[in-house]
């Protein structure tokens, strides 16, 4: 079997400095963009592999255990979607403490899934990591109260549930867009009771998840507020590699991007196939969860929306990269003297809906 596992000497010489400053960095856009509501989950750590003789050996690392928010990667290797396009594909499961930066950077896999700030924050730290497709579209990450609440501005001055990842990524645009301030911050551990026993508080999560949590645990809908639709606009489940296998082995970087992106394709129209290896690899997950969460991707656009919906899943554009760094420059997070332009490349998506689904 063929192996297209690069040496990447220029990884090697990334200092510990640089891995552990821009991993504590990237936290917020790996962990923060979890399912919390399993947090506590222990699955096992299977990997699910692509077998095939002849293919280009490659690895895809995930920031949390399989769920339906990583479904099309999964689709792809459950329906031999990587196999047509040359690729033997080991889907690596994230969970609590993996850093996705450290993981790419260190050379362990050879894509890993992120998010628009953690590469930025790379970028920033020297670390020669790409973006290469942004899967979703919008950011899962939302705010939910108790019911009652109408509009989002009702929740000035009142306790939100923000873990340290938020407090890194969204909570400075909230409090430059919105007002807050820290004295609201409540810290977030990933367990809903505080939230639960006070009525006049909000927590984070994830669209896909903590909604479901707290309907099953608290036995009330919460007030959804989804922060991609109040102006917070980082690409979300991206796929992102080192910038040397993106100059010597661009082929191989476009088959893999290519492949992924059909089986995002396939996944929206059948999921079981990725239901099943999703499961395996995660054997907590419950058919009611999957089913909720692809609910949710598609009721909020999560996936096909804005670009995607002519240029195709994964799309990417120079505009909204920059309007969400200049976002996050006015929040501080930001210096902008960045080269954030390093972080991405659009060589690899923008194909268009027909070129994925034919």
């Amino acid at each position: 079997m063929a192996s297209s596992q690069p040496s990447d000497s220029n990884t090697k010489a990334l200092s510990r400095r640089q891995l552990l400053k821009v991993g504590a960095a990237a936290l917020g856009g790996g962990l923060l963009a979890a399912g919390g509501a399993q947090a506590q989950r222990k699955p096992s750590p299977t990997l699910i592999v692509a077998q095939g003789s002849g293919l280009d050996r490659v690895s895809y690392a995930t920031n949390w255990y399989a769920q339906a928010e990583h479904g099309g990667f999964y689709q792809a290797v459950a329906t031999g979607i990587y196999r047509e396009h040359g690729l033997d594909v080991t889907i690596k499961m994230g969970g609590p403490g993996i850093n996705i930066t450290q993981v790419l950077a260190g050379g362990a896999a050879e894509f890993a899934m992120g998010g628009s700030t953690g590469v930025i924050n790379a970028v920033r730290e020297g670390i020669p990591l790409v973006c290469v497709a942004a899967i979703f579209q919008k950011d899962p990450q939302i705010i939910m109260t108790h019911p009652g609440t109408q509009r989002f501005e009702e929740l000035k001055g009142r306790p939100i549930f923000v873990s340290k990842g938020g407090l890194a990524t969204y909570w400075p645009y909230l409090k430059a867009r919105f007002g807050f301030t820290d004295d609201q911050v409540r810290p977030y551990n990933f367990n809903p009771g505080p939230f639960l026993a006070d009525p006049s508080s909000a927590q984070q999560g994830y669209l896909t998840s903590e909604p479901f949590a707290i309907q099953r645990e608290g036995g009330f809908e919460p007030v959804v507020f989804l922060l991609a639709d109040l102006g917070y606009k980082p690409y979300a489940t991206t796929i992102e590699t080192r910038r040397q296998l993106v100059e010597t082995k661009p082929d191989l970087v476009e088959r893999f991007v290519d492949a992924s992106i059909k089986g995002w394709y396939s996944f929206l129209e059948d999921p079981r196939p990725a239901y099943r290896l999703i499961k395996q690899d995660n054997p907590e997950m419950t058919d009611a969860q999957l089913a909720y969460s692809f609910e949710k991707l598609q009721e909020y656009g999560i996936i096909l929306s804005g670009d995607a919906l002519e240029k195709g899943i994964g799309a990417m554009t120079d505009k909204r990269w920059q309007d969400f760094f200049d976002s996050m420059t006015v929040a501080g997070v930001f210096e902008p003297t960045i080269n954030y332009r390093a972080a991405y490349t659009l060589d690899f998506v923008n194909k268009g809906t027909a070129y994925y689904t034919a």
